[in-house]
C-alpha cells in the first residue's frame, strides 16, 4: 500500500465513523446482535471449484476465505441469523448437515437460518457438488471430504458463537450503486471495453442496486455492515492467479471495509447474477477496481441518510418442488461420446441406469426464504443460481428497497426466469454442471418460484 492509498484508508475510516456518530444518536437500540467469523481457507490444497477450465488443483493464497455470521434478536426474542461464506455455493447435503446440528445445538429453524454465499469461482469444491466437472482421483476426493467435514463445523461454530454474543445495537438499511454488473447473456466481453470508451452502454436487463444493512452500537458506532450485488465473483479468471483462492472482487471489497475500519465486520451475499458478469474482467487490478467501486457505493449509503429499521423481525420458508425434463437413455449414450464433464456427467448417469437405479424427475426441495425486518424491509433469499429477472419481478412487486439473494441455503443448478427458459442457452440449464439428470426445467419454474414468495409475503404481513 502506497503513501497515497494509506491515506484513502485512513480518511475512509474517518467517513465511517462520522457518518454513523451524527445520524444515529437518537435511535433507541431495541435490538440484540452478535457477530462472528472464522476462517476457511483450506488448510490443504485441493481442486477449485467455478471454473471448468482448471485441470489441476489449488496452487496457493491469494485472499483468505471467510464465514461469518450475524444473529439478530428483535424486541419480542425473534432470533434470525445471516451467514455469508466465501464459497461458490451450498450443495444440499452440506446444507441439511448445517440445518441439522443448528437445530440440535442452538434451536433454530430453517426460517431462522439465511446461509448465503459469495459465488466466489475461487474458493474450494465441496462434497457432491459438481461432482462431474472435474477429473477428481480418491485423493483428491478424500481431501474434499476432509475439508467438507470441517467447514460443517465452522459454519455451525460460528452462527452458535454470534448467537451467543447478542448485545443491544440498532439497525439502519440503505442502498448504494455499482454499475460494473453486466448481462453476459447479451453481450461479449471482448467487445466491452471498447464499448465503455465509445461511450455505448451494455445491452440487456441488470441490476446495480447494492444494498446494505448497517448494525450499531447503542452509542452509534458502525459494528457491521451487510452488502450485497448481483454480477458473478468470476473477475479473477484464469488470466491470472486462477489457481489461488481468494474472495474475488467481493472479498477484496471486504477486506476494503474492514482495513479502513479494524473494528467492524463486513459480510457480502450475492444477488440474482446468473447471467451477470463483473467486467470488464481477468486480472487482479481489474478485480481490485470493481472491490474498489463496490466498497465506495457502500461507504456513500452508509454516509446517510439510512432508514432506522425498527426491531421486528419474522421469518418464513418453504420447500418448492421443480419438475424438470429427465434426460434419456438415447441422450446420455449421445452425450457421452463428447469429451469433458458433459461426458463424464453422462457416463456417471448411465452407470446408475445399468445398476437399475431411477433417475430423478424432479428437485422435490428448492429453498425459498423471506424475511421482514421492520416494518416494510423485506430480505428474500432463494436457492440456485438465480437470473436477474427474480429480482427486477420481486423488487417490482414489493418496493425497489427489497433485498433479494441468490445462491442461498443450497445451489443445485441454474434458475432461469421464463425469459430465459424460453431463449435457452447455457443460464437456462446447464444440467452437466450440477449433476442433475435433466435436460430442461419445467415451464412454469418462475411462476412457482415467484408464488412462494408470494405466499411466504403474505404470512409475514
Amino acid at each position: 500500500m502506497n503513501r497515497f492509498q494509506r491515506l484513502g484508508a485512513v480518511v475512509f475510516g474517518l467517513a465511517l465513523g462520522l457518518a454513523v456518530s451524527r445520524s444515529v444518536a437518537a435511535e433507541p437500540p431495541g435490538w440484540k446482535v452478535g457477530a462472528a467469523r472464522a476462517k476457511i481457507t483450506p488448510e490443504k490444497p485441493f481442486w477449485m471449484a467455478g471454473f471448468g477450465a482448471r485441470t489441476r488443483p489449488a496452487e496457493g493464497v491469494l485472499q483468505d476465505l471467510w464465514v461469518k455470521a450475524l444473529a439478530l434478536e428483535d424486541a419480542q426474542g425473534h432470533v434470525g441469523v445471516v451467514a455469508t461464506a466465501d464459497l461458490v455455493g451450498y450443495p444440499k447435503n452440506i446444507y441439511d448437515s448445517i440445518c441439522r446440528e443448528l437445530k440440535r445445538r442452538c434451536g433454530l429453524d430453517r426460517a431462522q437460518l439465511m446461509l448465503t454465499t459469495s459465488h466466489t469461482h475461487s474458493g474450494p469444491v465441496l462434497r457432491d457438488a459438481l461432482q462431474d466437472i472435474y477429473p477428481l482421483d480418491d485423493t483428491q476426493r478424500a481431501l474434499i471430504e476432509e475439508y467438507s467435514v470441517r467447514l460443517e463445523k465452522l459454519v455451525v461454530d460460528t452462527v452458535a458463537e454470534a448467537a451467543s454474543r447478542r448485545t443491544p445495537a440498532t439497525l439502519w438499511a440503505g442502498q448504494g450503486e455499482a454499475r460494473f454488473a453486466v448481462n453476459r447473456r447479451t453481450n461479449n466481453e471482448r467487445e466491452l471495453p471498447d464499448m465503455l470508451a465509445k461511450g455505448i452502454a451494455p445491452k440487456g436487463p441488470s441490476d446495480f442496486a447494492v444494498p446494505v444493512l448497517a448494525v450499531r452500537t447503542p452509542d452509534g458506532k458502525l459494528h457491521t455492515v451487510v452488502c450485497g450485488y448481483a454480477a458473478h465473483t468470476s473477475a479473477m479468471t484464469m488470466q491470472e492467479y486462477g489457481y489461488h483462492y481468494s474472495g474475488d472482487y467481493a472479498g477484496f471489497a471486504l477486506a476494503e471495509l474492514e482495513g479502513a475500519a479494524p473494528e467492524i465486520q463486513a459480510m457480502f451475499f450475492q444477488g440474482c447474477g446468473s447471467d451477470q458478469s463483473a467486467a470488464p474482467r481477468g486480472t487482479l487490478q481489474q478485480c481490485k477496481k470493481m472491490a474498489a467501486e463496490l466498497a465506495a457505493s457502500v461507504r456513500k449509503a452508509l454516509d446517510g441518510p439510512m432508514r432506522p429499521v425498527a426491531p421486528q423481525l419474522k421469518m418464513a420458508f418453504e420447500f418448492v418442488k421443480l419438475d424438470f425434463e429427465q434426460a434419456t437413455r438415447e441422450y446420455l449414450e449421445k452425450t457421452a461420446e463428447s469429451s469433458g464433464y458433459e461426458s463424464r456427467w453422462a457416463k456417471r448417469l448411465l452407470k446408475a441406469l445399468d445398476q437399475g437405479r431411477t433417475l430423478a424427475v424432479a428437485y422435490p426441495e428448492y429453498p425459498v426464504q423471506a424475511w421482514r425486518l421492520g416494518e416494510n424491509q423485506w430480505w428474500i433469499a432463494l436457492g440456485g443460481e438465480v437470473a436477474v429477472d427474480y429480482a427486477l419481478l420481486l423488487k417490482k412487486q414489493y418496493g425497489p428497497d427489497t433485498w433479494v439473494a441468490g445462491y442461498t441455503n443450497d445451489v443445485m443448478a441454474y434458475i432461469p426466469s421464463r425469459r430465459v427458459w424460453e431463449e435457452g442457452g447455457y443460464q437456462a440449464g446447464a444440467f452437466p454442471v450440477y449433476g442433475l439428470p435433466a435436460v430442461r426445467w419445467c415451464p412454469d419454474i418462475q411462476d412457482r418460484i415467484t408464488a412462494a414468495v408470494d405466499r411466504l409475503v403474505e404470512r409475514l404481513k
